[in-house]
């Protein structure tokens, strides 16, 4: 146990030692305390490459994510999904559904694997590298899958980052109301972080919206997964699948939807709920912070131009889904 403490601690109180720092920037000078972990953690991406460092970085961008995350659901009661409406949950089927179908036809397009295109399709469509990785273990295990799956993580996690910082800035400077504007960050962009990044940066009512919108895409990749496995050639029997297939399902959004359940009975007092809603944010700026150490934008030119043009594709017809649904509703 000592030992583990020890392995993560340099890695984990760097990126606290920079959410400090963006507490008092933000206090002090404005700003989104979010964003300027982001921009931080870039910064200093060069301590990601000593080992001591790195395991503590890894800790923080994965499971201080997804405690944050989980712990954010006792500020979602199901009057806030409900909210949402019949109308947005049925796109978010028919976003994540058309763009996995997407990249299946733009890997034929460019004489890449049928594998390929999945595992870039379902990354953008559904919760980006969880994704890619998910889809990736129920394919047949071969070196160009690893590679591939790898190369998409990288480019997934960049394209994710940019839009973070990019769609909030765009959002507001065309007046779209808070209730929109988190429809649309959490239908659009790939990583949970990064979506809930981005709603807190536009505002603490998109926040919460964008993180109810994004976890029901999150909820989809049990039945996408399981559509691969059994129809498109994985390796899994589908008489293995059952009960055992319930591991796809991520813990940190059983952890929400419990919160979340507490938070709609109301049995907590207002002091305990403001607590935990604090240690989470908390928690997602550590986990920001770690990720924006975690990645390097020169990683970007080592993917080749046909999986960078997958991507861009597939982000830019995600978007173009989320857009038009806001426009119309």
């Amino acid at each position: 146990m000592l030992k583990t403490v020890k392995t993560y601690l340099p890695g984990l109180m760097a990126c606290i030692a920079i959410t400090i720092a963006t507490s008092f920037l933000s206090q002090n000078y404005g700003g989104p305390q979010l964003l300027y972990a982001l921009l931080i953690g870039l910064s200093l991406h060069v301590i990601y490459d000593r080992e001591v460092i790195k395991p503590g970085v890894d800790f923080c961008a994965k499971n201080m994510l997804r405690l944050g995350v989980a712990f954010l659901g006792i500020r979602i009661t199901f009057s806030d999904i409900a909210a949402i409406g019949l109308s947005t949950g049925l796109m978010l089927v028919i976003a994540v559904t058309a763009t996995v179908c997407l990249g299946f036809i733009l890997a034929k397009l460019l004489n890449l694997s049928t594998d390929s295109g999945l595992i870039a399709g379902g990354s953008v469509g559904i919760c980006g590298a969880s994704a890619a990785l998910a889809i990736a273990s129920v394919l047949p295990k071969t070196k160009d899958n690893e590679r591939f799956t790898l190369l998409v993580v990288v480019g997934v996690t960049i394209l994710s980052s940019l839009a973070m910082v990019i769609y909030p800035f765009l959002l507001q400077a065309m007046d779209i109301s808070p209730l929109f504007a988190g429809i649309f960050l959490g239908a659009t962009i790939h990583d949970v972080a990064q979506v809930v990044a981005a709603g807190m940066i536009f505002g603490p009512e998109a926040g919460d919206v964008a993180t109810v919108v994004k976890l029901f895409r999150v909820a989809l990749l049990l039945p996408v997964v399981l559509f691969i496995s059994v129809f498109l050639g994985a390796q899994t029997s589908s008489k293995k699948l059952g009960w055992a297939s319930l591991r796809l399902i991520p813990n940190f959004l059983l952890g929400f939807m419990a919160l979340s359940v507490v938070a709609s009975m109301q049995i907590l007092p207002l002091p305990t709920i403001e607590s935990i809603s604090d240690l989470s944010r908390w928690m997602l700026v550590i986990a920001i912070a770690a990720s924006g150490v975690k990645t390097s934008f020169k990683e970007l030119g080592k993917l080749g131009w046909k999986p960078v043009l997958m991507l861009l594709v597939e982000t830019i017809f995600i978007a173009s889904i989320g857009f038009a649904f806001i426009r119309v509703v």
